[in-house]
């Protein structure tokens, strides 16, 4: 057994792979970490674009693609690729699990986050062209994204909401998630287990901007610089607790009583940006049941060398609060911190697809340029 194995088994997280690439499927490297207790996949442009670009596995098949077809219907075809394989490997722990584990993440493309119809078009898509019911597709939580959320799930399509970087956004996802499994019961559904929903919630890089808000703010002030490196996992906790009260109570009682199951809160962004700070200062502080931590291979390594197995995201409700106060009094509002982390991740998405659209351009022309 291993550390990994242990926080399922004895704290209710699922641990999950921040990571895709081609060659660990064929070699058996997502198959070990799946054995070590790895339990799904998360996937996103940015992650797509590295391996994509910084390794050959894909040429043969990119080759053969762009004789037929645009340079970004290629490149869906190479994700569509990685994404079934990686399923199949996943889909032992979905069996075992009841449905409740083994997933897959893909997401819409990154132009589409502030547009509503051309999300819901777009993730509709992706479900049917990825015929396997431990998929999730990816719609980012912003104000067009909700409801695309909402939608997909009264259609009883499986969702990971990513981009959360607020207690406001994340009580829409959340009413998003439970009203659309309503509208999918009054569309005459009488099973919702088979619709899944994680809700991911950004954590690191709430502490990097918060960080240097207090930097610019503090002038000196020893009080106020020592709030560095608590406004991320305070926020999670706070998550937590909403989620806990959120899912409870008579209106959720009637949805879980037709096989509903919650919406489980997935940390996100859990590598530690700050050198300064633990390396594990994201994983070992927000565990708990009923939640799911993403990790980069390389935290995964840490976690399962040094990792502490406890039960943490629901301590120091009162600490965590005092912590978002305080940076209130400094000046400093988890509100407009959450809105420019938004912008900043939709853009750098964004980004992230743009250069690797015109890396993939750049090689088609070579492919196709006479020697």
């Amino acid at each position: 057994m291993t550390r990994l194995n242990d926080l399922f088994d004895q704290q209710g997280q699922s641990p999950w792979l921040d990571n895709l690439r081609r060659d660990w499927i064929q070699d058996g490297t997502l198959a070990s970490l799946v054995a070590d207790g790895i339990r799904g996949i998360t996937s996103n442009p940015t992650i797509f674009a590295k391996a994509i670009e910084g390794q050959d596995s894909y040429d043969d098949q990119f080759r053969s693609l762009i004789d037929k077809k645009p340079v970004e219907d290629a490149y869906w075809d190479l994700v569509v690729d990685d994404i079934d394989a990686a399923l199949a490997i996943l889909r032992p722990v979905f069996d075992a699990s009841g449905g409740s584990d083994g997933f897959v993440s893909v997401e819409v493309a990154p132009s589409l986050a502030r547009d509503t119809d051309g999300t819901i078009a777009a993730a509709r898509g992706l479900h049917e062209r990825i015929d396997a019911p431990n998929v999730l597709v990816k719609i980012p939580a912003t104000a067009e994204g909700v409801p695309a959320i909402k939608q997909m799930i009264s259609e009883g399509r499986s969702i990971n909401v990513t981009l959360i970087f607020s207690l406001d956004r994340y009580a829409e996802v959340i009413e998003a998630y439970q009203s659309g499994l309503e509208a999918y019961v009054a569309s005459g559904a009488t099973d919702l287990s088979t619709v899944s929903s994680v809700a991911s919630f950004f954590i690191s890089r709430v502490d990097t901007e918060v960080d240097r808000r207090i930097e610019a703010a503090a002038h000196g002030d020893e009080k106020v610089l020592a709030l560095r490196g608590r406004a991320a996992v305070a926020q999670g906790r706070q998550a937590y607790r909403l989620f806990r009260e959120k899912f409870s109570g008579a209106r959720w009682e009637a949805l879980a009583a037709k096989g509903a199951r919650v919406q489980r809160p997935l940390w996100a962004s859990t590598s530690t940006k700050n050198p300064d700070y633990p390396d594990l200062a994201y994983v070992d502080t927000l565990i708990g049941p009923d939640t799911v931590n993403t990790m980069p291979d390389g935290t995964i390594a840490d976690f399962q060398d040094h990792g502490t197995v406890a039960r943490t995201v629901d301590i120091d409700l009162d600490e965590a609060d005092k912590t978002v106060a305080a940076l209130a009094d400094a000046g400093i509002e988890m509100a407009s911190v959450s809105a420019t982390l938004e912008d900043e991740g939709v853009a750098s998405f964004a980004k992230s697809f743009d250069e690797l659209m015109q890396s993939l351009t750049d090689k088609a022309n070579r492919l196709s340029s006479p020697s």
